[in-house]
């Protein structure tokens, strides 16, 4: 059900809609026969503060579900109401490669974000991302996003997940045992949270490079505060008749 709430923008004095607008009942069957187009829920959130308000709570939700309802049916199975940071930093997850800058999170590597039309993020994959003794925790993974041919450092993937309840994950209890440290300058991008370098931390397990079929050590990711997660990793060459 959705909640009733004041039809007046609260954003300023000067916003066009300042004298009232559609229902949100008639926004939410809009947006539904639009399929939950990510692009217009985002335009949409621009107009003020009323429209990003209600982007945030229902339309964000509703294209995440749409887009992988069964990962959404589990994050959400723990009887939480909403997920770790927000349904919009999720909704951006699922469809947005974050790439890298230089001098960014992985210093010699500048690929621009870039939206993605399709990621297959999987939970089987997400337990070769975690320490034997951090395997009960929830982890779903996306394919590597490949960019290949970049120069000296050759094929390049970029992967991002999500954990499930991550405040009371495995993986955040050692982090914070270790007194692992928060990058000094850089945060989610999705979510604008701080966050740890798994690397560092000395969390990374050799199975994540079997996972993305990439050099041992060439795999770096790291987690923010609301369990999200993207790294990059080196991938091996493969020959013609591979």
């Amino acid at each position: 059900m959705i909640l009733a709430k004041q039809y007046r923008c609260v954003h300023s004095s000067s916003c066009q809609c300042t004298k009232g607008h559609f229902t949100e009942d008639v926004i939410f069957l809009v947006f539904y026969h639009l399929n939950w187009n990510p692009k217009l829920i985002a335009t949409l959130s621009c107009a003020c503060k009323w429209f990003d308000d209600f982007a945030k709570r229902v339309l964000w939700k509703e294209f995440c579900r749409t887009r992988a309802p069964k990962m959404m049916l589990d994050l959400q199975s723990s009887g939480s109401h909403s997920v770790d940071g927000n349904w919009r930093a999720l909704g951006k997850l699922l469809i947005y490669c974050a790439g890298s800058k230089k001098g960014g999170l992985f210093t010699n590597i500048h690929i621009p974000g870039h939206f993605v039309y399709q990621t297959r993020f999987s939970r089987t994959s997400g337990r070769s991302f975690l320490l034997p003794q951090c395997r009960t925790d929830v982890l779903y993974v996306s394919d590597p996003c490949e960019h290949l041919d970049q120069g000296e450092e050759g094929d390049i993937g970029f992967f991002r997940g999500v954990f499930k309840s991550f405040s009371a994950s495995k993986v955040k209890k050692m982090l914070v045992k270790k007194s692992a440290k928060f990058h000094p300058t850089e945060v989610c991008p999705y979510c604008k949270a701080k966050l740890w370098n798994m690397l560092q931390a000395n969390m990374i397990p050799q199975s994540a490079s079997c996972r993305l079929g990439s050099y041992e050590d060439c795999v770096e990711y790291y987690v923010c505060l609301n369990g999200h997660m993207l790294g990059f990793c080196t991938l091996l060459p493969l020959s013609d008749s591979e």
